[in-house]
């Protein structure tokens, strides 16, 4: 099956519609695509800029699959993990429509089981130490297994939701029903997973695109990040770091993505887009942690960064179209998250959080606001990466929500 949509626009059904999926439809509406905005919730981020909507659970096989019936799309674009995947393998294998970057990979990053097998058995990339539990019981000999301190997750989650820092074996209870209470989908599986003694994190975008017919994979420049509960609160990009790391990680990275890539059918087509590949640098060891089969939220620093942005870049590759991964400044985001529960979410100091030309506002236009929940973020470009994280949180310190 072809990607290469050379007669636009191309009907895309978008599954999940946050503040994500809202720049992705943006740059697919700049391609001439049409695009219909799925989320739980009415009038979410993507919905509001979209040409239609729907609102469903998501994780409902019955619902997914009445909805991909009724708007029959060319392209199917996950932007969310809280889905029925199974619905997808089959509609693929039936080969009606297209998933992007497929199917099958959408199965795999369901959860962080399948993608964790697949890169250290598969792909045969270092990560850190890791054991899967089903019961309280499998998760206290999996911690003893990969050892002190440790980190418990479910395999299905997203933004840290559910994760622990596990210090002795008295925590592990508090730990099982966090990650049990705090899962997207219950999967009925925790991973446990061994501390590695790391220098810094980086997202590698890595971008699976088309060159005359042949798919070949470029990077962006390393996004650093930093994160509290899992969840991160600034990137910036690029990162320093040395050439030969450097090539080390992306050499990671193209083994995961190839990897992911050979495990899908042939049935399904070329495995186009951007992944957002986060690893962990430790000297010069590069371990694999995550992967996400879309833009990663630590990629919001592009809007400023790049020409194209990480939404842009996604756009063009799963439409087989030309694209270049070129930085054209150092520059940094800061998302602003809100400290208070508001059904009708409004913000002032936005004038003031604009009035250096070099920092960008986007408010994500969520119809409400929760404790924690990322609301806005702040992005700017400076001649040092330094530069632009100062004021990029200071930017987004202005920002005030009622």
């Amino acid at each position: 099956m072809s990607q290469n949509y050379a007669s636009l626009p191309t009907r895309v059904l978008l599954l999940g519609s946050g503040e994500l999926g809202k720049e992705l439809t943006i740059s697919l509406k700049r391609l001439g695509c049409s695009v219909v905005a799925c989320d739980s919730y009415a009038n979410a981020p993507a919905m509001q800029v979209s040409d239609e909507s729907r609102v469903l659970n998501m994780t409902d096989a019955a619902a997914l699959h009445a909805v991909i019936s009724e708007v029959k799309p060319d392209l199917v674009v996950p932007e969310v993990e809280k889905l029925a995947a199974s619905v997808l393998v089959e509609v693929a294998a039936a080969q009606e429509l297209h998933v992007v970057p497929s199917a099958r990979i959408v199965e795999l990053t369901f959860d962080r089981q399948g993608i964790r097998t697949l890169a250290a058995e598969k792909a045969k990339v270092p990560t850190s130490p890791y054991a899967f539990a089903a019961s309280l019981e499998e998760l206290r000999a999996g911690a003893q297994k990969v050892g002190y301190p440790c980190y418990v997750k479910p395999t299905m989650s997203s933004s840290g939701h559910g994760q622990s820092r596990v210090a002795t074996p008295e925590d592990l209870e508090a730990a099982w029903k966090e990650a049990i209470s705090g899962a997207r989908a219950d999967t009925g599986r925790v991973i446990v997973e061994g501390e590695v003694k790391f220098d810094y994190e980086i997202t590698l975008l890595t971008v699976r695109h088309l060159v005359d017919g042949q798919v070949q994979t470029s990077f962006c420049a390393p996004i650093g990040h930093r994160q509290e509960s899992g969840d991160y609160v600034e990137s910036w990009q690029p990162h320093p770091m040395s050439p030969e790391v450097l090539l080390q990680a992306q050499k990671v990275a193209q083994a995961v993505t190839d990897a992911l890539a050979a495990d899908t059918p042939a049935h399904e087509g070329e495995v186009l887009g951007i992944f957002g590949v986060e690893l962990f640098i430790a000297g010069s060891d590069v371990y694999f942690s995550e992967l996400s089969p879309r833009p990663h939220d630590t990629g919001l620093v592009t809007l400023a960064t790049q020409p194209l942005s990480e939404f842009d870049l996604h756009a063009r590759a799963i439409l087989g179209l030309p694209l270049h991964t070129t930085l054209r400044a150092a520059g940094a985001s800061a998302p602003f998250k809100s400290p208070l529960e508001s059904h009708a979410p409004a913000f002032t100091g936005v004038a003031e959080a604009l009035a250096d030309p070099a920092v960008d506002i986007r408010i994500f236009g969520k119809p409400q606001a929760h404790v924690g929940r990322r609301m806005a973020v702040a992005v700017a470009t400076a001649e040092t990466v330094e530069a632009a994280r100062a004021l990029a949180n200071s930017a987004r310190d202005k920002l005030v929500i009622r």
